[in-house]
């Protein structure tokens, strides 16, 4: 999900605070500066959502859900997962609390070293399950983590066809992501899982019918709409809708979401390549991705 007025409210108020807490700290620098400690407790959901009340509580449009309160990646940090919600849609927001429970950060944490990006590489090469373009040996495997109800993962399509016409040593992963905000995501994910795993040509033109018929599938509808798109795209409709309904299909769906989880992904479109996260793909001019995947091909030689 692209960044919204919401994220850039978000951090401009934390930029306030921040500014605010400096002057107040440079007001009594004979202090002893507090040391904290990597063992320090979360913060509680009643204090995320005193926060969260403070900064926004100005506005009664925005709402707001706390998804996850958890350890970082990073030791020491808190990692707060929250989504923002008004008329105009929804964003999710990620913080960072410090481990004296007394700041926040805006942002992501990205690996570092010199193969930063071989921890995500390795988690994906284990656990990616879903249909595949581009040689099975290529050289660069770019793995795409999306929603089919969201609107920017198809209009990240294109970018991704030209890719593939032009890079032949690139392998695209479909990974199944459908967003808790999106009312028939889920369902259209298990229906996509079912034509992958019995005919990965069907399931390409899957994707690009559900995405082409966007704005016609509801949450009421959904059933009838997916099973004329599996028809459609060369899967038995019928077949494909009692798969759907299968708990093991809809455990795959499941195991890619927290795969993705694992991995930091929180919108859609989101895209790795030979590990390296891109999550703003609608704002990455095509040169750019292009360069990065030559790169990485280089690189894995």
């Amino acid at each position: 999900m692209r960044r919204s007025l919401l994220c850039c409210s978000l951090v401009w108020l934390l930029v306030s605070v921040a500014v605010a807490q400096q002057k107040s700290s440079a007001k009594s620098k004979d202090a002893p500066v507090p040391v904290p400690t990597l063992s320090t407790r979360l913060p509680s959901e009643e204090t995320v959502n005193a926060f969260m009340k403070q900064m926004f509580g100005y506005d009664p449009s925005v709402s707001w859900k706390i998804v996850a309160i958890r350890p970082s990646q990073a030791e020491g940090l808190t990692e707060v997962l929250v989504v923002l919600s008004n008329a105009q849609g929804q964003q999710n927001s990620r913080l960072y609390v410090t481990a004296d429970g007394q700041h926040a950060v805006l942002g992501e944490i990205i690996p570092f070293g010199a193969h930063p990006f071989t921890p995500a590489q390795e988690a994906l090469s284990k656990g990616i399950d879903g249909p595949s373009r581009g040689p099975a040996n290529a050289p660069v495997t770019v793995v795409e983590f999306s929603d089919l109800q969201c609107p920017h993962c198809k209009e990240a399509q294109p970018t991704l066809e030209k890719l593939m016409s032009e890079e032949k040593n690139v392998r695209l992963v479909f990974q199944n992501f459908p967003l808790p905000g999106h009312d028939w995501a889920a369902k259209a994910a298990y229906y996509g899982d079912c034509i992958g795993r019995t005919s990965p040509d069907a399931f390409w033109k899957y994707v690009a019918a559900v995405y082409d018929a966007q704005k016609d599938v509801t949450a009421a509808n959904a059933d009838e709409k997916l099973t004329a798109l599996s028809e459609q795209s060369g899967a038995k409709g019928p077949d494909t809708a009692a798969c759907a309904a299968k708990p093991e299909t809809v455990a795959r769906v499941q195991h890619s979401v927290a795969l993705g989880t694992a991995l930091e992904v929180t919108g859609t479109p989101t895209l790795f390549v030979n590990g390296r996260k891109i999550s703003n793909v609608g704002g990455l001019p095509y040169e750019v991705l292009k360069g990065l995947t030559e790169f990485a091909a280089k690189e894995a030689n």
